[in-house]
């Protein structure tokens, strides 16, 4: 009988090498859309056009978006933010920033003999107008959103009488209406889409008949940045929303990325806010911004995240946007006007 001899078990050194963190190819997963949505775009270009047609100063009630980039580069171009219209000396022009004024702060500009541009992004008038039309009909009307958020103080102020602010599920136990029959909800456009349907939910819980908005208050930008977000957070160990604090749709996007379950997701202005730390062990990296975000902020990032070994980006898109909107009419009625002068000369 032929002898038997037995095969030696792998070594660890012939046994094949699973590759750590520091040898796996390390890539941005780049969110598409991100940062400027239309009516942020029309805003920040409505306060550039005012400077052109006016000369400085001109006059901003509260920043005209929630980006402290763009606050920073129109003030050096010589815009003035306010936090009154009453702050601005008389004979001079006022715009309201994209997150709409109540109709009491345009009463305050006509007593102080302001010309005024409204910049409020069109979908946030949309509301303003729903909130009106339901007040005319005598609703109770249920505002979702976040208390002190300037897009909820301008939409309350359209009817504050009938409206009352839910701030998220656990506010629906507090609510009071007159006639359960006649109950609508609204929302600010910077919401967490699934936060909104959570508190839409409860207060259907409570009022079987509530009605709902003839179409979605949150925007288009906002849904279509919190869907790359969860998209992102499948497939990174780390995700960087681009945006400052105080802008409420970029705060929704971390929370999103947190609660699709990504590791890791800080909201940073800059790149240099970025914590080294935050990459160890890290090599796939999300990348997006906020909706008032100018690309060059998100440049920036992706510059320094190359830096450190992060070069290849793959592009990760949900969804085309193609929406844009006109100037404010004042200004439009300007420019035409001095397009005209041109002409006869």
């Amino acid at each position: 009988m032929g002898r038997m001899t037995a095969t030696p078990a792998p070594t660890p050194e012939s046994a094949p090498a699973t590759p750590s963190a520091a040898d796996r190819p390390k890539r941005v997963l780049l969110a598409a859309p991100r940062g400027y949505c239309a009516g942020v775009d029309r805003a920040v270009i409505a306060v550039e056009k005012a400077l052109e047609q006016y000369g400085a100063p001109v006059y901003v009630r509260h920043e005209i978006v929630h980006n402290k980039y763009v606050v920073q580069t129109l003030e050096r171009k010589g815009a003035i933010f306010v936090d009154q219209a009453t702050e601005v000396p008389p004979g001079n022009i006022v715009m309201f920033s994209a997150h709409g004024v109540a109709p009491t702060v345009h009463e305050e500009a006509r007593r102080g003999r302001l010309a005024t541009i409204d910049a409020t992004c069109p979908l946030v008038t949309k509301v303003h107008k729903e909130a009106v039309r339901y007040a005319n009909e005598d609703f109770d009307i249920l505002l979702i959103g976040h208390e002190g958020h300037e897009e909820v103080i301008g939409t309350s102020g359209e009817a504050p009488d009938h409206i009352q602010l839910v701030d998220g599920p656990e506010d629906v136990a507090k609510v009071e209406v007159r006639d359960p029959s006649k109950v609508v909800w609204l929302s600010q456009t910077t919401l967490s889409v699934d936060e909104t349907m959570e508190t839409v939910d409860a207060l259907k819980d409570k009022f079987p008949q509530l009605l709902s908005p003839p179409s979605d208050d949150i925007c288009y930008a906002t849904q279509n940045r919190q869907t790359a977000i969860k998209e992102l957070a499948g497939q990174a160990e780390l995700v960087i929303v681009v945006g400052s604090k105080n802008s409420s749709n970029s705060i929704r996007m971390v929370e999103v990325a947190k609660q699709a379950g990504v590791p890791a997701a800080y909201l940073v202005d800059f790149a240099s806010e970025i914590d080294e730390a935050w990459l160890e062990g890290v090599t796939s990296v999300g990348l997006s911004s906020g909706a008032s975000v100018p690309d060059v902020l998100v440049q920036e990032v992706l510059e320094w995240l190359a830096q450190r070994g992060y070069a290849d980006v793959e592009l990760v898109k949900t969804a085309d946007e193609h929406l844009t909107f006109s100037l404010p009419k004042e200004l439009r009625r300007d420019l035409r006007a001095e397009a005209a002068e041109l002409v006869k000369e």
